[in-house]
């Protein structure tokens, strides 16, 4: 009688909410449900399959995870007595699970597969070869469909994987079930974009920048401004070369091509630019030789600009300066490489 009255609540209540305009599947969603399931017992227990009836309640964590606690009271279910009369008892009992279940596919109305595991506790009389009640612990795993008519009611099909932990025996249970959801929480809609504002400025001197911010407001035509509307100042941007060499030598190693090639790239880009290579040495050798060395390694390094690179030969002078300029002590090995050099600079104003 119990049973009844649980199931006609439960079938009671659904009636009355599908006529509801309520949200459902969310996070703080309740579920109730109502089931029957077809018990498939394999055990020492000789127990014959029966059947569960009962109803759940759930809660959604999230809106895809639940838990559910339900209660089933078992029909049709008998065994064998105890010392295999004709005769057979008929089994009574109930079996009370919690379980966590998740979700698979969007929230709302259609098919939404779902996985469960969780606990479960039988309380059955009638058992052969036993006195009294007899209690067993299952942990349970199961899978099933679920399909949302609306948002709020659904029906199920169910498959439960039952492990009786005390006579570590397997069994399982086939089932379906109607159900209703509501009351769950959906995330907010994002806001709608506001419409970009766009504002109409007077610009008396027609250089971009409106009047009530000029701080330079009769601008010549055609001047580049800054944020205030007053005259640029041009930048200043400039690349350097520095190219080295061993001693008694004027070749360009292969590991200075890259920082030639920085230099022909921003003469390209600036093409008003020119620039003179100036080429220097050691102290390590007469003078006149090393004017001439330190001419050569200059005309080394314009050669890659020039031939390498094409930056038209008009724009690249060289200039050799011997042993004259020294950047570093020539009276150590690390200073006189320092001073076996080809250096360049080139300056031009930002674009």
């Amino acid at each position: 009688m119990k049973l009844k009255n649980t199931l006609g609540a439960v079938i009671g209540s659904l009636v009355a909410a599908t006529s509801l305009n309520v949200m459902a599947q969310g996070q703080g969603a309740v579920e109730l449900e109502a089931f029957g399931k077809h018990y498939f017992t394999d055990s020492s227990r000789d127990i014959e399959n029966g059947n569960l009836y009962g109803a759940s309640v759930g809660y959604y964590l999230t809106e895809d995870v639940s838990l559910a606690l339900s209660y089933g009271e078992y029909h049709d279910m008998t065994s064998n007595d105890a010392f295999g009369a004709d005769g057979h008892k008929d089994i009574k009992g109930n079996l009370a699970a919690l379980d966590a279940i998740y979700h698979l596919g969007e929230p709302g109305a259609g098919l939404r597969p779902y996985v469960s595991a969780g606990f479960a506790h039988q309380n059955i009389s009638n058992i052969p070869a036993r006195t009294g009640r007899d209690h067993s612990t299952f942990a349970n795993i199961g899978t099933g469909l679920k399909y949302y008519f609306t948002e709020n009611f659904f029906a199920k099909a169910s498959l439960d994987g039952m492990y009786n932990l005390d006579a570590q025996e397997a069994e399982w249970m086939a089932g379906v079930g109607v159900g209703l959801n509501f009351g769950g929480s959906k995330a907010a809609a994002p806001a709608p974009a506001a419409e970009p504002v766009v504002e109409v400025c007077s610009d008396s001197d027609n250089d971009g920048v409106c009047d009530n911010v000029d701080k330079c407001p009769d601008t010549p035509a055609n001047t580049t401004v800054d944020a205030d509307g007053c005259p640029a100042v041009a930048e200043v941007v400039r690349v350097e070369l520095d190219v080295k060499f061993d001693f008694d030598k004027s070749k360009v190693k292969e590991e200075s091509y890259g920082d030639i090639k920085n230099l022909a790239d921003f003469m390209n880009q600036y093409p008003q630019t020119s620039t003179t290579v100036e080429g220097h040495t050691d102290s390590v050798g007469t003078d006149a030789y090393n004017q001439k060395l330190s001419e050569r390694r200059a005309n080394a390094v314009r050669e890659v600009l020039v031939n390498e690179y094409g930056v038209a030969g008009e724009r690249v002078g060289s200039v050799g300066y011997g042993e004259s300029r020294p950047v570093a002590d020539n009276a150590t090995e690390a200073g006189r490489a320092v001073n076996r050099r080809v250096e360049a600079e080139v300056e031009a104003q930002a674009k």
